[in-house]
């Protein structure tokens, strides 16, 4: 054999295992919008990184949190790099389920926003690296407020909320009031609920573990607001989640509404909403206390302990979460598409201050959001619309389903804190809190 022949064979060997050394980077994630978009634009990593090869396991909300929550409980290794939140993240820091996220020198961690940074971090480790977050925050409609004479703080209370609410009501004319999350389950009505009853200065649990559903802020706070919706709120609340009342809203049917601060992109774009250029922003209301008013919420992703592509997990998170990652959203999809809710960086850019006016408002519900002193009364948890404690799921989905019949009518408000209390207890001594 000659030279040349030799040579090339040798080449060809080399391209051989170069391209069977490429690794296969699994990554569970969510089927939103800006989770889409990663995936259309992960070939870019893929062109500076050739070794590593993408491959996309894309779910449902739930059907996520389900495979995700077995794989790294049984060590199972099925991803590489898993789309979690603020409740699973200090869990399983804890546990050791997931590998610390160590960014590189051009990462910038310092630019995290603090909420979002410290919501994912266990001991000052960060677990879980924030793809976008979100708080909760009153969006209204300007033009009903300005015409019956009403003027917001920049945190009203709930009292201002109901008055308000009670003027600008007029089912005759299509417009409800308020529009408030009545669905069952933790992360749905249990979300707007909690922020609530924080305001009302109440709490989960108390230093004990003891569950504080019939102690008087859940009273008051949960009284209020069936009240606030019988009178003031759309027929058939109980059913309604975020996108039943976001479509409401579109529509030009809801007055205020209180819930996610993602919710305000889609209400301020023209070409979905009929009063996009009608509405306007205000931090989520308190009663007795501010803390805890408002929800933080991130989605991350993070890398399991079972992962055996640990470096290419940490190049792609480095890659998806950085302040480069978000101006090539901007560059192709435009600043109104950027991933919000993570960055000091992104903040402070006027093109993406002038296509989001409601960036400002975002930016100080997620600042005055503590996950870590979320209530009045001194707690054991972490999170401020959830307690981060693997039994909270179940008690959050027992609760959710007791607020939401008090809210149908088919039980009174006593009766469904008596019952949640009872869950709740039930769950508390299974986990071994207290005997």
């Amino acid at each position: 054999m000659n030279l040349k022949a030799t040579l090339a064979i040798a080449a060809g060997l080399a391209l051989a295992s170069a391209g069977a050394a490429a690794t296969d980077l699994v990554i569970a994630t969510v089927n939103n919008g800006h989770m889409i978009e990663m995936q259309k634009l992960g070939k870019h990593f893929e062109a500076a990184n050739p070794d590593i090869k993408l491959k996309w396991v894309t779910l449902e909300e739930g059907v996520l949190r389900q495979r995700v929550t077995t794989d790294i409980a049984t060590k199972g290794g099925q991803f590489d790099v898993m789309t979690i939140g603020m409740y699973e993240t200090p869990i399983w820091g804890k546990k050791g389920w997931l590998n610390e996220i160590k960014p590189d020198a051009t990462y910038d961690v310092d630019d995290l926003l603090p909420a979002m940074r410290g919501g994912l971090s266990v001991d000052g480790k960060l677990y879980a690296a924030p793809f976008y977050g979100e708080s909760s925050m009153l969006m209204y409609r300007k033009d009903l407020t300005d015409k019956a004479g009403i003027k917001f703080e920049e945190r009203p209370t709930w009292d201002q909320v109901r008055d308000a609410a009670s003027k600008i009501h007029d089912p005759k004319a299509g417009v409800y009031g308020i529009c408030l999350r009545g669905k069952p389950g933790w992360g749905d009505n249990m979300a707007f609920l909690t922020t609530m009853v924080n305001s009302f200065g109440g709490q989960w649990f108390d230093m004990a573990w003891k569950p504080q559903l019939e102690s008087k802020p859940w009273h008051d706070a949960v009284t209020f607001y069936v009240d606030l919706l019988k009178k003031y709120g759309p027929p058939g609340s109980s059913a309604n989640s975020f996108n039943e009342i976001l479509a409401l809203y579109n529509e030009g049917k809801c007055g205020m509404w209180i819930d996610a601060t993602i919710a305000a992109s889609f209400i301020t774009d023209p070409k979905q909403s009929k009063v996009a250029d009608k509405v306007a922003f205000a931090q989520g209301p308190y009663s007795v206390t501010q803390k805890g008013a408002n929800w933080l919420w991130a989605w991350a992703l993070a890398i399991p302990a079972g992962s055996k592509n640990t470096d290419a997990a940490q190049k792609f998170i480095n890659w998806s979460t950085s302040k480069a990652y978000i101006q090539l959203v901007a560059k192709e999809k435009g600043w109104a598409a950027v991933p919000t809710g993570t960055r000091k960086s992104t903040y402070a850019t006027p093109e993406f201050l002038k296509a989001a006016r409601f960036a400002e408002a975002e930016k100080k519900a997620i600042d005055s959001a503590n996950p870590n002193d979320s209530t009045l009364p001194k707690s054991p948890y972490v999170g401020v619309q959830f307690a981060a404690i693997p039994e909270f799921q179940a008690i959050g989905v027992a609760v959710g389903q007791q607020m939401s019949s008090a809210l149908a009518g088919k039980s009174t408000v006593d009766a469904a804190l008596k019952a949640s209390q009872l869950a709740a207890d039930r769950e508390m001594k299974k986990g071994g809190y207290y005997k």
